[in-house]
């Protein structure tokens, strides 16, 4: 039977609902839907995506070094982008972060995101 764990760190964003910042099933992470929100301040980046792009990768980051992984570890992420005209400024910053071996990805335009951001990533990460 595999095992079950929630993930929660205050290196990243509270979770605003009935969600977990991440859930370690078995080998596998998954990571909510991560937003441009500061975990210190709370502040939310709007209108700059490679800010907001930098933003919610190192939350994502925080809450994978929370578990005990990496961004190597990342097989899958979702982007979910206001503008899908912003995905070329995004996909800049995103290639700072998945330098070796990128992971597999998709991205969307979505009329709305929570709290009106820009963008949106959730990722799912494995290891042995």
């Amino acid at each position: 039977m595999t095992s079950k764990k929630v993930i929660l760190t205050d290196k990243a964003p509270a979770p605003v609902g009935p969600y977990s910042q991440a859930i370690q099933a078995g080998n596998f992470l998954f990571v909510a839907g991560q937003i441009p929100a500061n975990p210190k301040t709370g502040e939310i980046i709007f209108n700059d995506i490679q800010a907001a792009t930098k933003q919610v990768l190192e939350n994502i980051k925080a809450i994978l070094e929370a578990a005990d992984y990496s961004l190597s570890d990342v097989v899958r992420c979702r982007v979910y982008l206001k503008d899908l005209e912003q995905f070329g400024k995004m996909n800049e910053i995103f290639a700072q972060y998945f330098v070796e071996d990128p992971q597999a990805r998709v991205a969307f335009e979505a009329r709305r995101l929570p709290k009106d951001v820009d963008i949106e990533i959730s990722a799912t990460a494995w290891k042995a």
